[in-house]
This record gives C-alpha cells, sequence and structure tokens, in this order.
C-alpha cells in the first residue's frame, strides 16, 4: 500500500512545497525534512517508522501469544504431559516465531522489491532495503523476547497481550517525542524504534554500534528472564 501511494510523489517538487506548511516539529519527527520524499529511497525512509510500528506490533503480540495460548486453549495440560523439560517447550516456541519472523520480512522484501520496480531505484535503494529489512527483523527480535518475556510472566493471557501493545505504543510515542526537541533526545536510548534510523541507513549504509549492543542487551535479557519466569509460574489448567 505504502509503495502504491508512492506514485503520487515520485518526481513531484509540488508535494515538498505541501509540506512547507507543515510545523517543523512534525517534519524532524517524521525525517521529511532530511529525507527526500520525491524519491523511492526518501520515500521509503520516510514510511519507515509506520512499517516498523506493524511488524513489532506483530512480533510481541506473537511472542505473547505463542506461550500463553495453551492457556487460552485450554491445552496446557495436553503439552505439559510430555517428558520434556519447560524449557524446552519455550525453546521450541521462540524457534517457531522467528520462523514466522523471517517468513513475513521475507514475503516483505519481495513484495517491495517487485512494486517498486517500475520507479526504476537505484543500486543505493537496494541496499537501504536490504538494511531496513535486517533493521525490521531485529526491531521484531527485541519486541518477540518482550513478548515472550510478558507471556512466561504473566497468569492471564489477556494481561498479556493488552500490556504487548501498550509497550509497542508506549515506546512508539517516545520514539516520536525523542524527535520533537534536543531536550528530549535522550528518550531515544528508551525506544527501540530509534534504534535503526532510516536517515543514518541511507546516509551511511549502517547501523550504530551502540544501539546494536543495547538491541542485544535487551533480548537477551528478556529470554533469560522468560525461561526463569516460565520454570517458576503456576499453569492455569
Amino acid at each position: 500500500m505504502g509503495i502504491g501511494e508512492f506514485s503520487a510523489y515520485y518526481e513531484n517538487p509540488d508535494i515538498i512545497e505541501v509540506f512547507e506548511n507543515f510545523p517543523p516539529a512534525f517534519l524532524e519527527a517524521a525525517n521529511i525534512n532530511t529525507l527526500n520524499i520525491t524519491t523511492i529511497i526518501g520515500f521509503f525512509g520516510v514510511m519507515f517508522g509506520y512499517y516498523a510500528l506493524i511488524v513489532s506490533v506483530f512480533a510481541i503480540m506473537l511472542g505473547a501469544d505463542i506461550i500463553s495460548k495453551e492457556e487460552r486453549d485450554k491445552t496446557a495440560e495436553f503439552a505439559l504431559v510430555y517428558p520434556i523439560t519447560r524449557a524446552k517447550i519455550v525453546t521450541g516456541k521462540i524457534f517457531a516465531a522467528i520462523v514466522n519472523c523471517i517468513v513475513i520480512n521475507l514475503v516483505t522484501w519481495a513484495g517491495v522489491l517487485l512494486l517498486s520496480a517500475r520507479f526504476e531505484p537505484d543500486q543505493k535503494f537496494f541496499e537501504f532495503l536490504q538494511l531496513s529489512i535486517i533493521a525490521f527483523f531485529m526491531l521484531e527480535i527485541i519486541f518477540l523476547a518482550l513478548g515472550i518475556l510478558l507471556g512466561c510472566a504473566l497468569k492471564h493471557y489477556k494481561r498479556a497481550n493488552s500490556l504487548a501493545v501498550s509497550i509497542v505504543l508506549g515506546t512508539y510515542i517516545l520514539s516520536i517525542l525523542s524527535g520533537l526537541s534536543d531536550k528530549l533526545e535522550f528518550l531515544k536510548y528508551f525506544t527501540p524504534f530509534n534504534y535503526f534510523s532510516p536517515l543514518e541507513m541511507s546516509n551511511n549504509m549502517a547501523f550504530d554500534t551502540v544501539f546494536l549492543w543495547l538491541s542485544a542487551v535487551i533480548t537477551i535479557v528478556a529470554i533469560g528472564l522468560a525461561y526463569l519466569a516460565y520454570a517458576k509460574r503456576d499453569i492455569n489448567i
């Protein structure tokens, strides 16, 4: 849908004049003032945040649901009678969720390549798209880990799902706020949505090392706590 909408922006300088009437804070938060929205790479960079929000909601709800679904569907007793540890159950679910994330990224990648072909993108766009898909996957892994932690730690699956969505929306709002003022720039360390900047990727074709380490720490800590929580919690049958 985003690529389809780009046809109205493609090589249309009048669009830039329209955006000049928008508040500077909005343009800064949406990267419109730093990326050329009339080019395919600039438009994809502006839309990056919205795509990231979609895949992040998908990942965190997948993580919360894949753990708690046994209790929701009343199949926990059946799943836990097998002679395997709870840790092995969680591990299997984690790998299944990762496969889901890989599939959705491959489908997204293929879809963007096919739909953007008519705009004759250059090599830089293909490199930027590759980095974007990797960034989406990293975001999914972070929020997947947080979703799995919620599913393992919370006793009621409905609370896990509602809290999962709240976390994504809350961190997304923080990412917007961090771009509105220099005084709020410190907030970028508290929201994964700012770990992978489309401007940074399009200019340097690389990720910020600090945010890569932060991503790894959040994921490892969340998964570790998830294993500990699931091993000790009472399962509702």
